[in-house]
């Protein structure tokens, strides 16, 4: 993993990751032409502009809220194959793309947990971590019900 040299390099590195999600989901909501999977993809990408509004606030105004809830994880995304973003991708891929970049993301949030020595920015990325785990539960239960269940 990369090195950093001081707080904002973290943080814009972190913005960097959820501006990739933001483009990714929104490059899929313009190339598909099915308006559910459209409304979909723009979901994803509206929940990943929030994580990067949340980075920009704490960069800008050094505000670092938490949450300590531990997230339960289902592990449904250890045990689908990896998906490849597609303009005809179902719904059941698209939930399967959004648990693995969620899973992504929290391993990356909490290695930068484990970079830093303050209390407050170990606690920040802990709780960033734990929000990616919730959102990455989300697509998991959604899975299971839409996916898993009719087989």
């Amino acid at each position: 993993m990369k090195t950093f040299n001081s707080i904002r390099e973290i943080l814009e590195f972190a913005m960097t990751g959820e501006q990739g999600a933001i483009d990714l989901y929104t490059r899929l909501a313009g190339e598909t032409t099915i308006s559910e999977m459209k409304e979909i993809f723009m979901q994803f990408a509206r929940e990943e502009m929030g994580h990067k509004a949340r980075l920009m606030k704490i960069r800008d105004e050094g505000v670092m809220e938490t949450a300590g809830i531990k997230v339960t994880d289902m592990k449904i995304s250890d045990y689908t194959a990896d998906v490849q973003p597609t303009p005809d991708m179902d719904y059941r891929d698209a939930l399967v793309l959004a648990m693995s970049r969620e899973k992504a993301a929290f391993k990356l949030y909490s290695r930068l947990a484990e970079q830093v020595t303050e209390t407050g920015l170990k606690s920040l990325f802990l709780s960033l971590a734990q929000e990616e785990a919730r959102h990455k539960l989300r697509f998991e239960i959604e899975y299971d019900e839409f996916v898993l269940r009719d087989n």
